[in-house]
């Protein structure tokens, strides 16, 4: 398991305690055992990859990768491209078309966000196909616990975007007086009806940042051929 150094600085000694080595060695088991676990062991820590801790502006937190095949590649609520967009993702694309009139993109792959300061951070970072919530309990959740709380102690300023009661629990410790929590239903169909279409997240999350000196959030995703230009 390999970190990005910035948070590799903070995160080392996790990676040397049981709980993360029992962990590493569930995986190497599953994978063994001939068992389709998503994303590759290569995008396990893409979004730490894609937005080092100085850089992290927002946070948007979700739960599980995605479970089918060729979706999940590391960043929560992204997609791969030339992967049908997942219908969370298509209810986030609505609100920010509602508040700011962007087009809905073509596809969901959202490492332009990443690279810009939004750390896409799953609270469970590896999955088995078809399987969803199966490596629930497994210990991801304290070491995300851990990434969060290292934001919390070492940045300053942080947009914290919390859609759901799970996404709420896990980020109830963030000290909000350093930095802004916005909370909202999830943007699942089962639930974006209740409050997330509306909340004015993405609007407020970049008046807040203008507010504290920082350059905001192009919400915008590019057309996939010029992305993947970039």
């Amino acid at each position: 398991m390999q970190l990005e150094a910035s948070w590799l600085r903070h995160l080392q000694s996790e990676f040397e305690q049981d709980y993360m080595r029992q962990l590493a060695e569930f995986l190497r088991q599953e994978r063994l055992a001939g068992k389709q676990i998503y994303p590759a062991e290569g995008d396990l820590f893409q979004a730490f990859e894609h937005t080092p801790l100085p850089a992290v502006k927002v946070v948007i937190l979700g739960q599980d990768p995605y479970h089918g095949a060729g979706q999940a590649h590391g960043l929560c609520f992204s997609v791969k491209p030339g992967v049908k967009t997942p219908p969370s993702l298509q209810n986030i694309y609505k609100e920010i078309q509602a508040e700011l009139g962007h087009p809905i993109p073509e596809h969901g792959c959202l490492s332009t966000w990443a690279q810009q300061g939004v750390l896409l951070l799953n609270s469970v970072l590896s999955v088995e196909q078809g399987l969803a919530a199966s490596h629930q309990g497994r210990g991801w959740e304290r070491f995300t616990d851990r990434v969060i709380e290292v934001i919390n102690d070492q940045r300053q300023a942080v947009v914290f975007l919390l859609w759901g009661s799970y996404a709420q629990r896990k980020g109830a410790a963030i000290d909000q007086t350093k930095h802004c929590v916005l909370k909202a239903p999830h943007p699942s169909p089962l639930s974006a009806h209740r409050g997330f279409f509306g909340c004015g997240h993405f609007t407020a999350a970049n008046d807040y940042l203008r507010q504290q000196g920082l350059s905001p959030i192009d919400w915008r995703v590019p057309e996939l051929q010029r992305q993947l230009l970039d």
